[in-house]
């Protein structure tokens, strides 16, 4: 097949739409900065778990919690999701302690 993954942009022709347009670029960046500071939050912790050091997990933990529970707030992932990874990483956490 000649064609590509991606959709093709196309040039907007109605004005409404030519703004939308320019509002998606920087909700999109936006977006991704959030993402990524989720995913970061995430590694924080598993690496600390990895460590074996319940002090710096917990820790860890607890801001990755905020910033899970502030990006689900934010509509960028499903609440259950958000749910999902807090209490995965709770477990880990605790199985520091046994």
């Amino acid at each position: 097949m000649a064609t590509s993954s991606k959709a093709k942009k196309r040039t907007v022709r109605i004005a409404s739409g030519r703004k939308r347009a320019r509002q998606d670029v920087k909700l999109n960046a936006h977006n991704r900065s959030l993402r990524s500071t989720f995913r970061t939050a995430i590694k924080g912790v598993q690496s600390a778990v990895a460590t074996g050091d319940k002090a710096k997990a917990t820790d860890a933990f607890k801001a990755a919690q905020a910033v899970i529970d502030s990006i689900a707030g934010k509509g960028l992932f499903h609440p259950n999701k958000a749910a999902r990874h807090k209490s995965r990483l709770a477990a880990k956490v605790k199985a520091l302690a046994a």
